[in-house]
């Protein structure tokens, strides 16, 4: 039997065709990343379409991408029918935009762990020469060069 893209697939189904498992597809659904209907007997019927859209999440949470991310680049893509190839290419694009931008801060990380990642840095040395008498305690907690991009223009490198 030839399935047409208008069948629909049971929970099950589809967690066999994706690798989820089916409770992590009842939570896609109620969190409004996927949809299904309700058959006659009640049991809950994907579009065929929606395989593409649990393979997306997959791809996300392989890649550490939050599922709040995931939902607002899926948030123009059609739950009611097949996207058309405009809407995937935004949601493309869209996506592209985060992930450049999640390329720039890993990139940024890296050249930051190798001297100090201030406060709690790495080297106590380098932490005296670049955060004498803790004055970085004074900008929040954490890893405040890390996560201030502004700050850590301003502050002397080791």
């Amino acid at each position: 039997m030839t399935l047409q893209p208008e069948d629909t697939l049971s929970v099950g189904e589809v967690s066999h065709r994706t690798g989820v498992s089916v409770s992590a597809l009842h939570f896609y659904e109620r969190t409004g990343l996927i949809a299904s209907t309700r058959s006659a007997g009640n049991q809950r019927r994907y579009a065929r379409h929606m395989l593409r859209r649990v393979s997306l999440i997959v791809i996300a949470k392989r890649l550490g991408i939050p599922l709040e991310e995931v939902a607002e680049v899926l948030s123009g893509v059609p739950l009611d029918r097949p996207p058309t190839k405009g809407e995937w290419q935004r949601m493309s694009r869209a996506w592209k935009i985060q992930l450049e931008e999640r390329r720039r801060t890993i990139e940024r990380l890296e050249r930051d762990l190798v001297g100090c990642i201030g406060c709690g840095c790495l080297s106590l040395r380098a932490c005296a020469l670049l955060n004498p008498e803790d004055v970085l305690a004074e900008q929040g907690q954490g890893p405040v060069r890390v996560t201030d991009p502004a700050h850590r223009a301003a502050t002397p490198r080791a």
